[in-house]
């Protein structure tokens, strides 16, 4: 039986992480109010208000905070009618990035993320003599849990009330060296959420997958595409259905952006983290990409 080397767990929780959320106060709030219009809520900022049991100025106040837009224009970001139009162009957006490569200067993924995929030999030996650098932080996005190493960032997950995310980790690299190192967490889940920082991943997965994830980099950030159309980019036109089990088997949520990826009929459908999340990250990158 393979024993993972765990170098230290700190004793905070059962997770070995610990996170600050008063230091990003307004998703759960957000959350809810996307749940609430999912459900059939009147999205006026009123009866929202009401439902949500806050005042119109506090949620007026929240989403200014959190995306710099209002409830009503970040709504409309999500909505169905901006999800097709998306849709519409998504065959000019790819179709540019792809030819234009990663580095092109019209990418809006601002992450600018490069990968390097686990090597067969590497993924045989299941992490031996790899050294994972882990932490918990709070972000934009929710609680997060971060895996490093010096070749870059290999787990990524959001935390929620039934996950063990030092566990995942644990399963994922059994025989790597693990080590607590919540400043380092901190600053890579900060530097995240930061327009044009350069960031690293290193994915493990078969060949198939990691051209999947190639692909989804190819995304810009406030874009969407259709699981065919990502299959097409992928060069893989017939696989729908295997692309789609690649892009849910994502090792690192938000940096490679699986999030992007909605169903051909506009509807933003299913995410490992939750259907709301998957609606903020799009609204909230939308955003972002607005004010830029």
């Amino acid at each position: 039986m393979r024993k993972n080397r765990v170098a230290r767990r700190p004793p905070e929780t059962h997770t070995g992480h610990m996170t600050n959320s008063d230091e990003h106060p307004h998703y759960e709030l957000v959350a809810r109010a996307i749940a609430a219009l999912a459900a059939g809520a009147d999205n006026s900022l009123a009866e929202l208000a009401k439902r949500l049991g806050v005042s119109e100025f506090h949620l007026q106040r929240v989403f200014g905070e959190w995306a710099g837009v209002s409830p009503k224009r970040f709504m409309q970001f999500i909505s169905k009618e901006r999800a097709l139009a998306a849709l519409r162009s998504e065959n000019d957006v790819l179709s540019a990035t792809m030819s234009a490569g990663l580095s092109s200067p019209g990418r809006l993924h601002d992450l600018m993320v490069s990968c390097e995929g686990v090597t067969p030999g590497e993924a045989r030996a299941f992490g031996a003599g790899l050294r994972i650098r882990y932490g918990a932080h709070a972000t934009a996005l929710g609680d997060a849990f971060i895996g490093l190493t010096d070749r870059g960032v290999c787990h990524l997950r959001f935390i929620d009330r039934t996950s063990d995310p030092l566990a995942e980790l644990r399963d994922e690299w059994p025989e790597a060296t693990l080590a607590a190192d919540p400043a380092a967490a901190r600053q890579a889940l900060d530097a995240l959420a930061r327009p044009r920082a350069p960031m690293r991943a290193f994915l493990k997965g078969t060949n198939f997958q990691i051209k999947v994830w190639e692909a989804l980099l190819r995304v810009p950030e406030g874009e969407l595409v259709s699981y065919a159309r990502l299959a097409t980019a992928a060069g893989m036109p017939t696989a729908v259905r295997a692309v789609a089990s690649a892009v849910a088997a994502n090792p690192v949520a938000w940096l490679v952006p699986c999030h992007r990826v909605i169903r051909s009929s506009g509807v933003l459908g299913q995410y490992r983290w939750g259907p709301e999340r998957k609606a903020a990250l799009i609204g909230w990158e939308a955003a972002r990409r607005e004010a830029a």
